[in-house]
């Protein structure tokens, strides 16, 4: 058996590239050259080509033929056409902004997605609902179009070693900087679905093991079990030995947790992986909590250059005095408020449904 992997050695390629090689599938990856991987072995060929052009993607792989084609990379609406007649089955790898309100929640009605995000939920229909929104949508069709049988997997935010976005830096920075607080909107209660990279790439994987149970259909991915941003923050300063105090600020106050929210607001988006689950018996190869952990003492270890590409991306800029200046006015404006809630009789109760203990 033969595979292709269109890209490969991104953060997630190493993973579904060894996944195949232990599969027996004799495996090649087709790249544009500018990013090589030292966690893919040597004997794996390489074809270099511009993976944005189905064109170039049909001269370099003229006369070849393989039993599966899996597509991480690349301008996949052009791909999935050009790889007609060269495979004959394929995976493609995509993301959740095809869902109506990914970008703009408060678009919907009433505003938010839905929690969670099934795969049957609304999809863009039109560039009104933002241009990105709309290509990820109209490749999803293109996909099927092309290949009526393809499996399409949707990567959530995906996390873990050499992410291009890597949002847990913005926690690490902090505690390697030795700050002791954090600024969190809503107290970070707010859930993204994440997926560690091992995670996805076993996802993917599990289509390959799948065919016939998932043809032609698109699957939400992410780690079975997820953190909010709270939850994320404990883990990662426990990782690292740390502690950090979560300054919970309304979301219109929180300007530092923009990097860490990656969203013009802080609702939920939170997508089911069942079908992924019941149809292609995924299940995730490492904790959620393990692997987050393991990703903080990554960065530990690698830390990132001050200024770097990633935290350009990131757009954080760790200006640790303004922070220090938000905290304070925060602190004064809770003690005044605080100071003026006096009630003329009791104080609201949590209903008697609860069994009476102090929070």
């Amino acid at each position: 058996m033969r595979a292709l992997v269109v890209g490969g050695t991104g953060p997630s390629g190493p993973f579904i590239v060894r996944g195949l090689r232990a599969r027996a599938y004799d495996t090649a990856i087709l790249h544009r050259g500018t990013h090589e991987s030292n966690a893919i072995s040597a004997d794996i060929e390489h074809v270099h080509t511009d993976v944005r052009s189905g064109d170039a993607v049909r001269r370099s792989l003229a006369g070849r033929r393989f039993d599966v084609a899996i597509v991480t990379y690349g301008r996949l609406r052009e791909l999935a056409p050009a790889l007609v007649g060269i495979a004959d089955r394929l995976v493609s790898v995509g993301g959740f902004p095809a869902f109506a309100g990914y970008w703009d929640a408060s678009r919907l009605s009433p505003p938010g997605l839905p929690v969670p995000v099934r795969e049957e939920a609304e999809k863009v229909t039109s560039e009104n609902d933002g241009p990105k929104s709309a290509r990820v949508a109209s490749t999803e069709a293109a996909v099927f179009d092309a290949f009526p049988d393809a499996i399409h997997v949707r990567y959530p935010i995906v996390y873990g070693p050499a992410q291009p976005v890597p949002r847990e830096w913005c926690v690490v920075r902090r505690i390697l900087d030795g700050r002791r607080t954090i600024v969190l909107p809503d107290g970070g209660l707010t859930i993204d679905t994440r997926g560690y990279v091992e995670n996805v790439a076993h996802a993917v994987l599990c289509a390959i093991d799948q065919p016939a149970a998932g043809a032609g259909r698109a699957y939400n991915a992410g780690d079975e079990t997820q953190l909010t941003l709270h939850q994320l923050v404990m883990v990662i300063a426990a990782a690292l030995g740390s502690e950090l105090e979560i300054i919970g600020l309304p979301y219109s106050l929180a300007v530092p947790a923009r990097p860490l929210v990656m969203s013009p607001n802080s609702t939920h988006r939170l997508f089911s992986i069942e079908p992924l689950r019941h149809d292609l018996g995924y299940r995730d190869v490492i904790d959620a909590v393990e692997a987050t952990a393991r990703t903080a003492r990554w960065y530990s270890d690698h830390p990132l250059p001050a200024g770097g590409i990633e935290e350009r991306i990131l757009t954080d800029p760790f200006d640790y005095d303004a922070e220090d200046r938000l905290i304070a006015s925060w602190r004064r404006a809770e003690v005044e408020v605080r100071s003026s809630l006096v009630f003329g009789g009791a104080e609201p109760g949590y209903t008697l449904a609860y069994d009476g203990r102090d929070p």
